[in-house]
């Protein structure tokens, strides 16, 4: 799952890290249903049944993602996940030998290391597409 510290890609672009999460996130869906998942989340019903055809929205946010996986029994509480996702990116970081600059110059999003730095930490909101790509680029430089 997204949240679980990836230490590496073994050749995957960064589209088809985001498709092996929304199949995840899919089968979360799937697994419990529509109904419970608005249920359990603050989402609309059309975000909820494209995660559930594995479409996710580009407005699609890291906290919207944990709530859908925290829907999964054993799984953590929406805040939680997105604790342990962003501390997993911290530590990638520091296996890596990488600092935010080294992110930014990987990433193929226009943020500055700055902005990176405010997501990873969380004193910024993060899209689920930033943080794929910003995993992507952490988890490509592992040793």
């Amino acid at each position: 799952m997204f949240h679980d510290q990836r230490h590496d890609v073994d050749g995957l672009t960064v589209d088809d890290l985001r498709d092996e999460y929304a199949q995840d996130l899919a089968a979360v869906v799937d697994e419990h249903g529509v109904d419970a998942v608005l249920d359990a989340t603050d989402l609309d019903r059309e975000t909820v049944e494209r995660v559930a055809d594995a479409d996710l929205p580009d407005d699609l946010s890291l906290q919207d993602a944990a709530a859908v996986l925290s829907v999964r029994d054993g799984v953590a509480d929406p805040d939680t996940v997105v604790e342990i996702a962003c501390d997993h990116l911290l530590l990638g970081m520091t296996t890596g030998v990488m600092d935010v600059d080294a992110v930014e110059s990987d990433l193929a999003l226009d943020l500055d290391a700055k902005e990176v730095q405010q997501k990873i930490e969380r004193r910024a909101p993060m899209s689920f597409d930033e943080y794929v790509h910003i995993q992507h680029v952490i988890a490509s430089r592992q040793p």
